[in-house]
């Protein structure tokens, strides 16, 4: 994995590229810890030699994986990372096969061939996710975004 700040301050861009063997989700969060970064939007293009898709069923609050097991494309990847004390990635792929069809889904795992490339854009202070306890999932709050701007 190599790594360049393309724009300095607040809030920060990140160009970040991974290799060939990479695990995403393992070198994008080492990567979100060792610079310190908080909530941003991530975005990626490239290739995996495999991934592990899911689905998100609103009634169980469970994903249900799905497993692509060859060379796929990564047509578009994008998603949030969240945390300040322990990172955490939340992205979707579109992955493209060899017949032109695709798979889409939650990112639950990817092993990069031959490379990844991402762009990490760092959001505003006053933008934060809170758990909602409905979906289960970390949601924008909107009223924190009002307070932060007002300050």
């Amino acid at each position: 994995m190599r790594s360049k700040q393309l724009v300095t301050g607040a809030p920060g861009t990140y160009v970040v590229v991974l290799d060939a063997g990479d695990r995403v989700l393992d070198e994008l969060t080492r990567f979100a810890r060792s610079s310190g970064i908080g909530t941003a939007s991530v975005t990626a293009i490239g290739g995996l030699s495999s991934a592990t898709l899911a689905y998100f069923d609103v009634d169980t609050k469970q994903y249900q994986d799905i497993p692509v097991d060859e060379q796929v494309e990564v047509l578009t990847m994008t998603g949030v990372l969240v945390g300040d004390d322990e990172p955490q990635m939340h992205l979707h792929a579109v992955l493209g096969r060899h017949d032109g069809t695709t798979r889409g889904g939650h990112l639950r795992a990817g092993l990069v061939r031959p490379t990844l490339e991402v762009m990490i854009t760092e959001s505003p202070p006053h933008l934060v996710r809170r758990h909602d306890p409905d979906s289960g999932l970390p949601l924008i709050d909107l009223d924190a975004w009002e307070t932060g701007r007002s300050s």
